[in-house]
């Protein structure tokens, strides 16, 4: 959980390091990519696995990393998007009841309204007012995280090194193009990159996809999904920790207030049956 927390404080250092977002997010999946084919067997997939590799791919390494890295360029305090990333959790449980017919109570319906209703509070800090856009685009990267969890539920019988080393290559692509459109002159940020940048490029990569990741899927083999998720919800305190020693950020009360509201939540909603 430290790991996944340290994405968000060391991804403003290597954007404050000259790196373009977009080509950071390109990079990041690149370096998944490199990292994990020699340990993949190359097999023709059956149909019914090729549009949810596609779908998992577009949803987890496009999306969520066009959306984190934009809202951490956007915004100049980080603690608020680490909260917000949370929402990832309600939204995967509300799109697994419509998609795939998993089971809502009425449990989950109140803790879920909670945790939006924490977001809301964060949203009236007038801290925030001068933050909305950064704000607003870490929903969004919640969303795509969200629906990521939903299509990985038909991935299952895959080896997880391979759809790992998929969306990695789908994303590292497309990224990669959507950086050379919009971004321009790729190869001269490359050329120009900071020590620092490269740094934070490789702490995501390796540290945040691949170690912090897999070790969850690790301990998915040995305890149950339901025991393993609730710590989730460490991850905002570990990321808003590092954000304070690293740039000083001091959460106000609101923030604070809001962030409780919303890790218990997703804590609590992550236990419920």
């Amino acid at each position: 959980m430290f790991l996944l927390g340290s994405a968000y404080p060391t991804a403003k250092l290597g954007i404050n390091a000259s790196m373009p977002p977009i080509l950071f997010g390109a990079l990041r999946m690149g370096i998944v990519f490199i990292c994990l084919a020699p340990f993949c067997k190359i097999k023709i997939l059956k149909k019914k696995y090729l549009l949810p590799l596609i779908a998992f791919s577009f949803s987890m390494g496009v999306g969520v990393n066009l959306f984190l890295y934009l809202s951490v360029e956007a915004s100049s305090i980080i603690s608020p998007l680490v909260i917000g990333a949370q929402l990832s959790i309600p939204i995967a449980i509300i799109l697994s009841s419509i998609f795939i017919g998993e089971s809502m109570n009425y449990k989950k319906w109140i803790l879920i309204i909670t945790s939006f209703l924490g977001i809301v509070l964060i949203g009236f800090d007038p801290k925030i007012a001068d933050e909305i856009l950064g704000f607003l685009l870490i929903c969004g990267m919640a969303f795509f995280y969200a629906m990521s969890q939903v299509f990985s539920r038909y991935l299952k019988e895959l080896d997880v090194k391979f759809t790992s080393a998929s969306m990695g290559f789908i994303a590292c692509i497309t990224l990669l193009i959507a950086s050379i459109v919009f971004e321009g002159n790729t190869i001269s940020h490359l050329k120009n990159l900071e020590l620092e940048a490269w740094l934070m490029v490789l702490h995501a990569g390796i540290l945040c996809s691949l170690f912090g990741h897999m070790t969850m899927f690790y301990l998915y083999k040995f305890y149950p999904v339901g025991q393993v998720l609730p710590f989730y919800a460490l991850f905002p305190v570990f990321g808003m920790l590092l954000s304070f020693f690293i740039f000083g950020e001091i959460p106000t009360l609101i923030m604070l207030i809001g962030g409780i509201i919303v890790i218990t939540s997703v804590f609590l909603l992550q236990k419920v049956r």
